[in-house]
């Protein structure tokens, strides 16, 4: 057993520890319902210290049954569950996917000395190749558009006047 599963089997003996616990120990016996919510104990609360008090709001929706009110409890926790968990395994995904694109290109966080893998990778140039001419070679002009200067008439080649 590595260490990991060591801690998780002690968690989960421990979280089963306090869901039976309180049951075995009987440690909610002097009351007449022994382990109600928190709602029904602030009104026990509510009605002992003021008797005439009136709630301000009524519920939407009171369920026929105390099961179908814990089944409705059960698939609201239930569905915040599934959107946590997709929000996690959206945000852990994302997270791969970008460690997977950086070490595709070569230069992945865990190892920044790796060659690219994939004939395409490493095909493209890292750098832009600078032509090289030989020695006694006519270099022609480049075009006026590539340039920029077409001056103010357009398309004449000179400087503006102003510029050198």
């Amino acid at each position: 057993m590595n260490k990991n599963t060591k801690i998780n089997a002690l968690l989960l003996l421990v979280v089963a520890a306090l869901a039976v616990l309180p049951l075995a120990l009987g440690l909610g016996d002097h009351k007449e319902e022994p382990f109600t919510g928190a709602d029904a104990e602030a009104e026990t609360a509510i009605t002992e210290i003021k008797p005439d008090y009136e709630p301000w709001f009524s519920p939407l929706y009171e369920p026929p049954s105390g099961e179908i009110e814990s089944a409705l409890f059960a698939l609201q926790a239930a569905l915040g569950a599934g959107v946590l968990a997709y929000y996690f395994g959206v945000h852990r995904g994302r997270r791969q996917g970008e460690a997977q694109a950086l070490a595709r290109l070569g230069g992945g966080a865990d190892d920044p000395g790796t060659a690219p893998t994939t004939p395409a990778a490493a095909a493209t140039p890292t750098t832009p190749a600078t032509p090289v001419t030989p020695v006694g070679a006519t270099v022609a002009p480049a075009s006026k558009a590539a340039t920029g200067d077409e001056g103010p008439a357009g398309g004449t080649g000179e400087p503006p006047a102003g510029r050198a």
